[in-house]
């Protein structure tokens, strides 16, 4: 599968020096290249050690010959490993849409712009945080080539990931190092909550869903039709005549005078000591905004600096964009409820302050505060 037909929305370049940037830069290669000596290379060390003293000790010409040309090929190796490296192009295509603790495919397309110079044995790996855990193997890439794989990138927190490092490293041609190039991307990525369920999320996500079904029924004036009764519903709204004609409980249904919603408030006046609490709730909060968003549910997020309803004017990822920037705002006081149509669900570290507040005294309308012992109370 092309990578273009799956991660199309992002992409980012990082290109290796090349070996002539490097020349004219050797003050500042050596803090970016780094070199680790493999037991081939000590081995090799050791030998030419030996050789050395061997020839300086017997003044032999052809142990001299020898040591020539084991330091010339020491010298070598060193040089065509840098030059492996160099003008390496990397290539990432990441979807527009990523959340935390969640794999999803992306693609790597790396490409060797030296025009006619090979590169041998190249490995790829991503350092921590780059959500890149998997380590790719190049045998060859021939002067100006470009080859692609597609791979997994993972990220465990939410938020804006502003640097992401790689590593190219190779022990071509002899194994007497291994040579490591780390390569940054500074473009921002940014990662919304974990959408997935934890604990406690979809037992919530039942009950406020439970709620607004039995909502919809029989609370307008406008009569819109009669039909089977279902278990659980209130026995005022049966239709005695049409019991009576069928032989089975017949309900009269009523149009909605208004269309129902859930409200979600976010108070981020958190005190220190609760922010494991706050990640949980901004967690849940994203959840259920997503989860009602596939069932057309009208959803409004609101905290002390931000209030958005979707569809209209927004849409899921504007809330999720911003519940993958939130902080705690301490000391900025959280307001009272302004719409007493919706379902309320209160996400507070002080429950006490928002019920005094007006927060879930509605009488009618379904309400929840969920606060440090949240996870419990819906479990």
């Amino acid at each position: 599968m092309p990578l273009s037909l799956y991660c199309e929305r992002y992409t980012e370049a990082i290109v290796v020096p090349s070996l002539l940037s490097w020349l004219r830069r050797k003050s500042v290669w050596p803090l970016q290249l780094r070199q680790q000596v493999t037991r081939t290379g000590l081995a090799y060390t050791a030998t030419l050690l030996v050789v050395a003293l061997v020839a300086f000790v017997s003044a032999n010409n052809l142990m001299f010959l020898i040591l020539a040309a084991m330091l010339s090929t020491f010298m070598i190796s060193g040089f065509i490993s840098k030059l492996g490296l160099a003008g390496l192009e990397l290539e990432l295509f990441l979807p527009q849409h990523i959340s935390a603790r969640r794999k999803v495919r992306a693609g790597v397309r790396l490409k060797n712009t030296k025009s006619w110079i090979p590169s041998f044995s190249i490995h790829l790996e991503g350092a921590a945080e780059s959500g890149f855990d998997t380590i790719l193997y190049f045998p060859v890439l021939p002067g100006g080539a470009t080859v692609e794989e597609a791979v997994d990138v993972y990220f465990a927190r939410r938020g804006a990931q502003k640097e992401r490092s790689f590593q190219f490293s190779t022990r071509f041609p002899f194994g007497f190092a291994e040579r490591r190039e780390m390569i940054t991307a500074q473009h921002e990525i940014l990662v919304y909550p974990c959408l997935d369920p934890q604990p406690g999320f979809e037992s919530l996500l039942a009950a406020v869903s439970g709620e607004l079904e039995m909502s919809q029924h029989g609370r307008g004036h406008d009569f819109y039709r009669i039909r089977p009764y279902e278990a659980l519903e209130s026995a005022r709204h049966v239709d005695w005549k049409a019991t009576a004609h069928t032989g089975d409980l017949q309900v009269r249904e009523y149009a909605r005078e208004q269309e129902r919603s859930v409200l979600i408030y976010l108070d981020l006046d958190v005190p220190f000591g609760s922010e494991d609490w706050f990640e949980s709730a901004i967690e849940c909060a994203g959840f259920l905004a997503y989860q009602l968003s596939l069932s057309e549910t009208r959803v409004r997020l609101k905290t002390q600096e931000f209030d958005v309803t979707l569809p209209e004017p927004g849409d899921i990822y504007t809330i999720l964009k911003y519940l993958a920037l939130v902080s705690p705002m301490r000391g900025k006081p959280p307001e009272g409820p302004d719409e007493g149509s919706s379902f309320q669900i209160v996400f507070t570290a002080q429950p006490g302050r928002m019920s005094a507040l007006g927060w879930g005294k509605d009488e009618g309308v379904g309400a929840r505060l969920l606060g440090l012992d949240a996870w419990d109370q819906v479990q």
